[in-house]
This record gives structure tokens, sequence and C-alpha cells, in this order.
């Protein structure tokens, strides 16, 4: 059972070193363009919205608490996948930071004085630029742990 384990573990690694983890540049840039899409679809959304600048603010810091929280649960997952240990206690700080960002722009937007396409636009562009700031952050480190090799 143990020569098992050990093969399937050498199976695995020896697929990722001839795999590489590199990213298509194809998958680089149009993560790249997704992220500057949702940040500046909704940056540019914000700028021309009637609101005052306290909701302006707001918006914004929602934006880039999501972000971050977004990258850091990414983080976690990948290094636990990886072996590299993480505290429990970071890994569930940021999902609920994650979940909290989510929550806080759609309170903010349930109670705001928008239009419904308004706030499905700042939806839509909020979960964009959360997603493609994953996958930029993925990108970046496979490419990273390819260049290291």
């Amino acid at each position: 059972m143990k020569q098992e384990n050990f093969d399937v573990r050498e199976t695995i690694e020896t697929k990722q070193e001839s795999s590489g983890f590199k990213p298509t540049p194809a998958f680089i840039g149009t993560s790249w363009i997704a992220l500057g899409t949702g940040l500046i679809s909704y940056c540019i959304g914000l700028w021309h919205a009637d609101m005052l600048l306290n909701e302006k603010g707001y918006y914004f810091v929602v934006l880039l608490f999501g972000l971050f929280s977004a990258i850091s649960v990414q983080k976690c997952v990948r290094d636990k996948s990886e072996g590299i240990p993480v505290t429990d206690i970071y890994y569930g700080i940021s999902w609920f930071t994650t979940i909290a960002s989510v929550v806080l722009l759609v309170v903010g937007l349930r109670n705001a004085d928008l239009a419904l396409s308004e706030k499905g636009f700042y939806g839509m562009s909020f979960t964009l630029a959360l997603f493609a700031s994953i996958a930029v952050q993925k990108n970046t480190r496979d490419l990273k742990a390819f260049n290291e090799k």
C-alpha cells in the first residue's frame, strides 16, 4: 500500500514537472484584460455616478477590499494544495472578508437610490474584477514557479 502511494505521488510530481505550470500567453492576456475591464468600468461608473463623494468612496473601498480578500483566499487555497502551511485563522479571515465584501456591495446597492440597470452594472463589474484578480494572481504565481525551475 505504501509503495502505491509513493508511485502515485511520483507520477503526479513527474506530471507537474513536465507541464511546468506555465500559463499560456492567451490566458495571461485574457486575465489582464478582464481585470482591466472590470476595474475600469466600475471606476468610470463611479466617476459619472450621481452620488455623494462619500458614497463613491464607499463603493471604491468595497472594490479594493474585495480584490485583496479574493486574492488572499486564492493564495490560501493554493498554498494548502501545495502543502505550504496556512494557519486556520488566516484562511478563515480570508474567506470571511471575501464574503463580507460581497455582502457590503449587495447591501450598499440594495439601499442605493440607483436604477436597477446601474445596480446590475456595479454587481457585474465587481464580480468580473474579483474573478479576474484571482486569475491574474494565479498566472503570476505560476510564471514565477516556472521561471524558478
